[in-house]
């Protein structure tokens, strides 16, 4: 198996062992906390402001020597799926925000340049606010978190509250609100993050560990924060993620052809894979995702593992997903059970380096898939019942690395479009504490807690950032209009 960098085949013990940050500060190592009393780790976080000022946090200036936007997207692109890369560079010319869901490679680059407290968790890599939604807990519980690890990686804690602050700002302007509007916003979400690290940093560990936002809660939150008609979208947001499971994907993606249920085709966007390529060749395809499903079993709690030998595979499709993840390669298995009417609904998806690598330092896993789902289990309060990975020879020659999970399982999505000012601030905020316990779970809360501190300096100061970087992030957008239009690039709409 392939390793993506020093230390293959080492397993990262979350990120509070020895680690030496990259930085322009002063180098902080953050080694194991258990040896360190909560006052030494509170003096570390504030001794932190003295070589990274929190107010420093609002600076963004984009040196001399920035890559062209497009050519970091056009370089992502070179290893993905030909035909699908006009899909992506459509997707992505379509508005300001949807540029920015794709761009997080640009972002990372842009990141790498701000000042660093030199404190490291385990990062999303790409926390952007429509990252953050309603998931099934094994339990059958809804629960709100962070969705997206295909960058997942550890890094500076502050690299995933500037993304998920600057996604805020992009949002609000597509929504026209006002300037003031947007800074409540994005104050209060950077304001909840800060308050709830403080939370988190006075809690035991087994307590930070089971923390989670569920329904319920989010409910008692809407009754005294929303309005009447941001209570009822909850409300019906709620209802409709229940909805959204393997059975919903049979009945909406398959058909019945000659007595036999397969996945419809649906291109570009659904493909089978048998219609992707002919004879032997379509054949061999087929057989690689067969092999990348059996084996990835290994991978699952032994449980789990029971439970999917109890589905047999019956078809598979290409499924274009995302807007950055476009191009990769990513597709959907249908899995029966007891009978014809018992689905599951499985996703495979390609797991590339992540974008953080060149500048957080590359990933301790000896595959990209590992480091996905490694990731994820981290930083999730829980997770997929399927969730695993698998490496598999590609009939090209080609060595690749996937991630698996259910296609579908109880998932509810906000629309940004349709918030008001009101509903996006209470939005930010949920977000801010969910991105909190997911940074708590990994790196060291009290010495990020203590480095914040009570006041509003650093949430004033990314304020500032998020705004300047809403105008980077339109400057780099239009960067890629011109690209189509000039014909450097192909956009295609899907």
């Amino acid at each position: 198996m392939r390793a993506d960098g020093p230390g293959e085949g080492r397993r990262m013990d979350g990120c509070n062992r020895t680690e030496t940050v990259m930085t322009r500060n002063p180098t902080i190592t953050t080694r194991d906390v258990s040896w360190r009393s909560p006052r030494e780790r509170a003096e570390l976080g504030r001794a932190a402001r003295a070589h990274a000022p929190r107010s420093s946090h609002a600076e963004f200036e984009p040196g001399p020597h920035r890559p062209d936007p497009v050519d970091v997207i056009e370089k992502q692109s070179a290893t993905r799926v030909t035909e699908l890369v006009p899909i992506r560079y459509g997707r992505m010319s379509e508005s300001p925000f949807r540029f920015y869901r794709g761009a997080a490679a640009i972002m990372a680059g842009d990141l790498a340049t701000t000042p660093l407290s030199g404190l490291r968790v385990q990062l999303c890599g790409d926390a952007h606010l429509l990252n953050f939604r309603l998931l099934a807990s094994p339990e059958r519980n809804l629960v709100f978190d962070i969705n997206d690890f295909d960058e997942t990686l550890p890094g500076p804690w502050e690299w995933d509250v500037k993304r998920l602050a600057a996604s805020m700002v992009i949002a609000g302007r597509e929504n026209g609100f006002t300037d003031a509007e947007r800074a409540a916003i994005v104050q209060a979400t950077v304001r909840s993050y800060r308050e709830q690290m403080r939370r988190f940093a006075g809690m035991n560990n087994l307590d930070v560990w089971y923390a989670r936002q569920d329904a319920e809660q989010l409910q008692a939150i809407a009754a005294g924060r929303l309005h009447k008609r941001g209570r009822a979208m909850l409300s019906e947001t709620l209802a409709k993620a229940r909805t959204r499971d393997s059975l919903q994907a049979f009945e909406k993606l398959t058909e019945v052809v000659d007595g036999e249920r397969r996945i419809a085709s649906q291109p570009p966007v659904i493909t089978r894979a048998r219609d992707l390529m002919p004879g032997l060749a379509g054949e061999a395809l087929e057989e690689m995702i067969r092999e990348l499903i059996a084996r990835y079993r290994s991978s699952l709690q032994t449980d789990r593992r029971h439970l999917l030998s109890q589905f047999t595979l019956v078809d598979m499709a290409r499924k274009v997903v995302g807007v950055g993840s476009v191009g990769t390669r990513c597709w959907i298995v249908l899995m029966l059970g007891k009978d014809g009417e018992d689905p599951l609904f499985l996703q495979a998806k390609e797991a590339d380096p992540s974008v953080l690598a060149a500048h957080a330092g590359a990933s301790r896993y000896a595959t990209q898939g590992e480091r996905v789902v490694a990731g994820q289990r981290l930083m999730q309060a829980t997770s997929d019942i399927f969730l695993g990975w698998e490496h598999v020879h590609a009939p090209d020659g080609v060595e690749r690395d996937f991630y698996v999970r259910q296609l579908r399982d109880w998932k509810g999505i906000a629309e940004p479009s349709q918030m008001v000012p009101r509903g996006m601030r209470a939005f930010g905020e949920l977000c801010g504490a969910t991105l909190a316990r997911a940074h708590a779970r990994s790196g060291d809360r009290i010495a990020i807690a203590a480095y914040l501190g009570r006041s509003d300096v650093f949430d004033q100061a990314l304020t500032r950032f998020a705004e300047t970087y809403a105008d980077q992030n339109e400057h780099d957008h239009q960067a890629l209009l011109d690209a189509v239009a000039s014909g450097r690039v192909p956009a295609e709409a899907a």
